[in-house]
């Protein structure tokens, strides 16, 4: 009996990091970019690589609350190692004899009183004095202002200066000393508490129904940055994941002019690109159109220059310029795709998007006329 329950337990040891293992591969493997270079794809949002104006204050602002705390830590561990090695209890000690009694020392309660709130005061100034310097930095008038709306499970992102819609990635343009380029975020909520963070470029702020807050980024590197929804919004509040894209100002204007421009026609070259082509591309393209207008597709999502003008769901105008699908839960490929039209529960249980049931050549006409939405 005794063997089965040690076979039973390294049995289940080894199932259990068999998923862990398995759930890493698929978290990293959904981290991956296929449009951008993975060496500009900082993987890891990681708050100790700071790569924006206001992340670098937050971040001197941590190393030395680490230094703070790593110091009283060392000398509080030190002096307990040495009161313990140095007055332990040896083998000629007099076990019936208390040791001597030391209480109602006014230097050492001066100290232990004195010292904290000496610190606690430090930490308190340096503190708010970081939150002011972020909180109260006065934006140029042309500074880019950046709408985002968090909804379950999704983000909203608009470019009012420039009438763009997209949705769960942010575009912005890289800040230098010659071109100063700094965002204005301007945040907003749906339904329920949300929180923006994007960890190498600003700290958290709150997205509160019927209130508006503010704040805003100085990227100093181009590339992908990954943020996510760090106040929990409900079920699917750990794939309410986030990109932001930081562009040279070239590519940034380029960008905007891809978006301003209108892509709902069939792109039979653009599909056949991605090999999902097997009969007439007018043919497909068209039918999945017609299927997509014929469904309650156009009541959620939106489609500049037709009838779709949904605001529930993303916009869906350029939806193959984007990396992920479902706010990052998958890479934004045919497969995916044509997995999330067929049953989006499938990839993301308890989305508010629902199975509209359709047949498998409807899915891959659909997805033919989706895939030209560029």
């Amino acid at each position: 009996m005794a063997v089965w329950r040690w076979f039973g337990h390294a049995t289940m040891q080894g199932f259990c990091k068999c998923r862990v293992v398995l759930s890493t591969l698929l978290f990293i493997g959904m981290l991956w970019i296929p449009k951008v270079a993975v060496s500009e794809v900082n993987m890891v949002p990681n708050s100790f690589h700071p790569c924006s104006v206001p992340a670098r204050a937050i971040h001197e602002l941590s190393v030395l609350v680490l230094a703070i705390c790593s110091g009283i830590f060392v000398v509080v561990t030190a002096t307990l190692l040495f009161v313990v090695v140095r007055y332990r209890r040896r083998p000629t000690d007099n076990s019936v004899q208390e040791p001597p009694q030391i209480y109602g020392s006014s230097q050492i309660e001066l100290a232990w009183t004195v010292v904290p709130i000496i610190i606690t005061l430090v930490l308190i100034l340096v503190t708010a004095r970081t939150i002011g310097e972020i909180q109260n930095k006065s934006l140029p008038e042309d500074a880019l202002t950046v709408e985002v709306i968090g909804h379950q499970w999704w983000w909203e992102v608009g470019y009012p200066q420039y009438a763009v819609k997209t949705a769960n990635e942010i575009h912005v343009p890289i800040s230098s000393s010659i071109h100063p380029a700094l965002t204005r975020i301007v945040l907003k909520s749906a339904d329920v508490l949300h929180s923006f963070w994007v960890p190498q470029l600003a700290g958290k702020m709150q997205l509160v129904p019927n209130k508006i807050n503010t704040t805003w980024i100085e990227p100093l590197k181009t590339g992908v940055y990954l943020g996510s929804c760090a106040q929990y919004c409900g079920t699917q509040h750990a794939f309410m994941l986030l990109r932001v894209i930081v562009h040279t100002q070239e590519d940034f204007q380029r960008w905007i002019a891809s978006q301003k421009g209108l892509s709902v026609g069939p792109s039979a070259a653009a599909a056949t690109s991605r090999g999902i082509l097997n009969r007439d591309d007018g043919d497909l393209v068209g039918s999945g159109k017609k299927t997509f207008f014929s469904t309650a597709c156009i009541s959620c999502h939106r489609i500049d220059g037709t009838p779709a003008q949904g605001t529930f769901g993303p916009d869906l105008t350029h939806l193959m310029s984007r990396h992920t699908i479902g706010a990052g839960v998958a890479k934004n490929t045919h497969q995916n795709l044509a997995a999330w039209v067929r049953d989006p529960q499938l990839l993301k249980p308890g989305c508010l998007m629902p199975d509209m049931h359709l047949t498998p050549s409807q899915i891959h006409e659909v997805v033919a006329y989706l895939e030209t939405l560029r």
